[in-house]
């Protein structure tokens, strides 16, 4: 077997110590933050509920912003155009106006779980964890749990470096949902961010082989294979089977994310930026 390079070896080790570092903050946001289940949970808890009118909505979401907005401003109680107000909002990246929209909507309609879920998921996005959580716990029941509001209660723990716990809740989503891959995924960055390389990349690796996992988590499992300094692998798993244009933009998010770490060591200590580790989650 070929050995690794000494620049090799030296990154990868970098990593891993990164891996302890103030970044972690920025695993958590642009990781777990990226990941389908906390990307999706309000339009999922939502898609039964709506009403035709609602999905008649442009999908453009600063097109939604205008539709949902006008309504929201002609009645700030309708709860429907709140909802769709904020998600919107939290779309095109106005993510304090959605946590404040949706703030309002809960105080207006207290026992409407579906706006307690997204107005949870607004705070998590803007990093209030433990306000998240506990908001996201009234929005269900342990009558009647929601798998994807326990994932992402389980992202809020984690960004509180409750990994145990966190890891329950992972647990608990996956018995009502076996091997889903969002959640796989949340549970392998969860181990990633307790530097269990290993246990992380076999955790990641049951939720690519599963036909519902979307690009987050192949991109989630080359990052954790780049980390173990594996790093030709990687760059395979970040193409996969995608169009050259976008395995071309996969790989470039690799490198300059593998890349850039060496580039921080540099900097005087104290002066350390933290680098998006999981960038390579695109925000939603």
């Amino acid at each position: 077997m070929r050995r690794p390079s000494s620049h090799s070896r030296s990154l990868a080790g970098s990593l891993a110590r990164f891996l302890s570092s103030a970044a972690v903050t920025a695993v958590l946001a642009a990781g777990l933050g990226g990941c389908q289940t906390m990307s999706d949970i309000t339009a999922s808890l939502t898609s039964s509920s709506s009403s035709p009118k609602a999905q008649a909505v442009p999908e453009d979401p600063r097109r939604a912003v205008e539709v949902y907005g006008e309504r929201y401003r002609a009645n700030p109680k309708d709860a429907e155009a709140a909802l769709g107000y904020g998600q919107a909002l939290r779309a095109t990246g106005q993510r304090a106006q959605a946590a404040a929209v949706l703030e309002q909507a809960t105080i207006a309609h207290s026992g409407n779980k579906t706006l307690l879920a997204a107005y949870g998921r607004a705070l998590a996005d803007n990093g209030n964890s433990q306000a998240a959580f506990d908001v996201l716990s009234r929005a269900h029941s342990p009558a009647n749990p929601d798998w994807r509001i326990l994932s992402v209660q389980g992202t809020t723990l984690d960004k509180m470096g409750k990994h145990e716990e966190a890891r329950r809740y992972y647990a608990t989503a996956l018995k009502i949902v076996p091997e889903e891959p969002s959640v796989l995924s949340n549970l392998g960055l969860s181990y990633m961010l307790t530097r269990e390389l290993p246990q992380a990349e076999e955790t990641l690796r049951r939720a690519y082989s599963n036909p519902r996992a979307d690009g987050r988590v192949r991109q989630n499992l080359a990052l954790v294979v780049g980390l173990q300094g594996r790093f030709a692998e990687a760059e395979t798993i970040a193409k996969g089977d995608l169009p050259a244009d976008e395995a071309t933009a996969n790989v470039a998010y690799l490198r300059e994310m593998l890349s850039r770490k060496d580039k921080d060591n540099s900097r005087p200590p104290g002066n350390k930026a933290a680098v998006p580790v999981a960038a390579l989650n695109r925000p939603d």
